[in-house]
């Protein structure tokens, strides 16, 4: 592998009485909930079903994650019995873009975030139906209270998916994590008439990649001891952050497989990819120490400026909001989230403190539209008013990959992100002073 820097070198519940006695068994049936000591067994001998999912560790793991299978089409589906059959899209008409597509759409090879008119030309007859976010919203925090029911330990990511941490539930639900996780997923059916697929390993990343690949109504397992080799066989865009752009890099380097990443040193993944080395050094061995975080645990990610003299100047005040706006942005990707809120903060020369907030409607990561958003608020508030101290700050997290998606409000978005990210590749390789926007050469 060549690159910039010369070539790489590979170096139902069962009782809790019974359940008790199978604690370390390793298979489920998910149609019946049946528990026995087998591994690899296709067939259910209680029901008959074939629908066994079976892994030696499948009762020693309790991170999860549950992802509602196309949320939006399923909810108009289950409402709407006479569409079960057909291909619907729920989104914008002709000039929008396709919000969800149900399963029988997919198959037509239409997804998500794709303009409404190519989706239509690629299945015509396609049902197309107006979202109702609203009531999206009210089902959405009903499943999520259905989890939390399960465990106090629930991470929403978006409306339709979280991560849930069930360790030491055993004793009150009378069964394992994978036992409870079947129940519950079983009863979301019933109850709310969608389907969710779930994903259970032994931390995050793997509960989450697992969660996606066996679409609708999967349960897939992720042991420790499987780790490696499960993961070796993934496509590298499976690792969190890496993109179509920084996927081409890698395909360039010659890297398509995570089992390639997994041979290569830490160090020199890092020398040459930065940051993003490090995370694909750690992540392609499946190591992810981030716990299972309740929404409400964190509350605010913030950047601030003390002056040593006042500022009334508009203009100083905007190029300051800028750098801040860089700091707060460069943070949450490292933490890998991104957030609704964008809060400015102001202190007067006499200590009276000003904050002015606006939420958006998709979480950010982006230090352009935090900046965007931001610099409003400061216009209306830099009145010749002297100031001592500025900050910017960002709060109702949210996963990264729920950050910045696809917008026909602001069809400018995916450009100005493309650039924001090849900024922070040039800076992760050749440090913070390498390059900068437009704004900042301006100081």
């Amino acid at each position: 592998m060549n690159g910039a820097d010369g070539p790489i070198q590979f170096a139902r519940l069962t009782s809790p009485r019974r359940q008790s006695t199978v604690s370390q068994m390793g298979s489920l049936c998910r149609t019946c909930l049946t528990v026995t000591a087998e591994i690899d067994v296709s067939d259910c001998r209680a029901c008959g079903a074939n629908n066994v999912i079976s892994n030696p560790e499948l009762h020693e793991l309790s991170i999860a994650h549950i992802d509602c299978d196309s949320f939006y089409a399923s909810v108009e589906k289950r409402d709407n019995p006479t569409l079960k059959d057909k291909p619907v899209l729920v989104g914008g008409q002709k000039r929008g873009v396709v919000m969800a597509a149900c399963y029988v759409a997919r198959q037509f090879g239409v997804h998500s975030a794709m303009p409404m008119f190519k989706a239509l030309r690629a299945c015509p007859d396609a049902v197309v139906i107006k979202p109702d976010m609203a009531k999206y919203g009210r089902i959405g925090r009903e499943i999520r209270e259905m989890m939390r029911n399960v465990t106090p330990l629930v991470e929403p990511i978006s409306i339709d998916e979280a991560f849930l941490d069930l360790t030491g539930t055993q004793r009150l639900h009378g069964g394992s994590p994978a036992h409870t996780l079947g129940q519950l997923a079983r009863d979301i059916e019933v109850e709310q008439g969608i389907t969710v697929s779930v994903g259970l390993s032994h931390n995050k990343f793997l509960a989450k990649l697992s969660s996606g690949l066996n679409k609708p109504d999967g349960f897939i397992v992720v042991g420790r001891r499987e780790t490696v080799a499960f993961l070796a066989t993934q496509p590298v865009s499976r690792i969190w952050g890496v993109g179509k752009v920084f996927q081409r890099r890698l395909e360039g380097d010659g890297i398509t497989a995570i089992g390639q990443l997994q041979q290569l040193n830490a160090d020199d993944l890092i020398r040459r990819y930065g940051e993003m080395g490090a995370r694909m050094a750690r992540l392609s061995h499946g190591r992810d120490n981030r716990k299972v975080v309740p929404s409400g645990n964190r509350k605010s990610l913030s950047s601030e400026t003390t002056f040593a003299d006042d500022h009334t100047d508009l203009a100083d005040l905007s190029r300051i909001l800028w750098r801040q706006s860089e700091k707060v942005s460069a943070s949450v990707k490292k933490e890998g989230i991104g957030g609704k809120t964008i809060t400015l903060k102001l202190k007067t020369a006499r200590f009276a403190i000003r904050t002015r907030s606006r939420t958006l409607p998709h979480p950010t990561q982006l230090a352009d539209t935090i900046y965007a958003v931001a610099l409003p608020l400061l216009e209306k508030e830099a009145d010749g008013t002297a100031f001592r101290l500025l900050g910017i700050g960002l709060s109702e997290f949210a996963q990264a990959e729920d950050c910045d998606p696809f917008d026909l409000a602001d069809p400018d978005l995916q450009r100005r992100k493309t650039i924001e990210n090849a900024v922070d590749d040039l800076r992760a390789r050749f440090g913070r002073d390498a390059i900068g926007k437009g704004r900042m050469l301006e100081d």
